[in-house]
């Protein structure tokens, strides 16, 4: 649904240490609103496998997705938390926490993809508890408008599911036996439809400037160098 392959590049950024004894550190790439979001957070998702690549697609590619993935991950923070909803319970956080670490080797190349984007354990779990908030939003408040009836399972089953399963060389099981496998399949595929529906809307209403191209006219984020 929110989806959270494994690709990493480590953030070598132009160094401007030259010119004034600064040294750039990361750029802003996109704001919405008021609030930037960096080159290093792009980075951070690569590096932490959290964005599926492509077959095919090339890094360029894959960092305009996940920029614009970013700003719509904002814009519906931004808008959760305007509505004001809690904070998933520890527990839900730290097992998503364990599943991303899941995904690694050992703990000790977890720890030291972490290391190498420059992201804490703490910052993760900043990131999935506002993950956590959104689903819980678009559970709560969007899929109360979706439904699902009968007649939508009887079509799907006919026109889709039925054919599918016969050209696989199947017997095709009694709609009985899959009517709720199918009414949960129905259901994410509008509840989907709703989440791009909503996340438009939001990005209509919002003062949305992406800077990808145009690193040059940025001002870099920097840290004074003796």
């Amino acid at each position: 649904m929110l989806a959270v392959a494994l690709i990493f590049s480590s953030l070598v950024l132009p160094s401007a240490s030259a010119q004034g004894g600064e040294e750039l550190l990361d750029r802003v790439v996109a704001m919405v609103d008021s609030e930037p979001i960096l080159w290093s957070e792009i980075e951070e998702l690569i590096g932490l496998g959290l964005v599926a690549v492509q077959e095919g697609e090339s890094e360029d590619a894959l960092r305009r997705r996940v920029l614009d993935q970013l700003v719509e991950e904002r814009l519906r923070s931004q808008a959760v938390e305007r509505f004001g909803f809690e904070q998933a319970p520890v527990a839900v956080i730290e097992e998503q926490v364990a599943e991303i670490r899941g995904r690694f080797e050992s703990e000790e190349e977890f720890d030291r993809r972490l290391a190498a984007v420059g992201f804490s354990e703490a910052e993760l779990r900043q990131l999935v508890a506002k993950q956590l908030a959104v689903l819980t939003y678009v559970e709560e408040r969007l899929g109360a408008q979706v439904f699902v009836d009968l007649d939508e399972i009887r079509r799907y089953y006919d026109n889709v599911f039925a054919p599918s399963v016969t050209a696989q060389g199947q017997e095709v099981p009694p709609l009985d036996d899959v009517r709720e496998d199918l009414r949960r399949v129905l259901r994410e595929s509008q509840l989907n439809e709703e989440i791009v529906r909503w996340t438009e809307e939001l990005r209509n209403n919002a003062d949305v400037s992406v800077f990808y191209d145009e690193p040059r006219e940025l001002p870099p984020v920097v840290d004074r160098v003796d």
